[in-house]
């Protein structure tokens, strides 16, 4: 699951994905804004099938929080 979060964000934010890893922040390392949150919160809903919390959102900082909710919700 990691590997599949850490490409669909690397091509999603169009960073290369070999500098991604489970403790990456996704504001902070990748330079993320608050739309791109928000656009990327809404392709991972479409890509993995689920719906995500607003309130959950701001939990999800790493990537491995991401895989963590995901594992959880899938």
């Amino acid at each position: 699951m990691l590997q599949r979060v850490i490409d669909f964000v690397a091509s999603r934010l169009d960073v290369d994905a070999a500098l991604v890893t489970a403790e990456t922040n996704v504001m902070e390392d990748l330079g993320a804004d608050s739309l791109d949150v928000v656009e990327l919160v809404m392709a991972a809903e479409e890509y993995f099938g689920i719906k995500i919390e607003d309130e959950d959102i701001v939990s999800v900082k790493t990537i491995g929080d991401a895989v963590s909710y995901l594992e959880n919700k899938l």
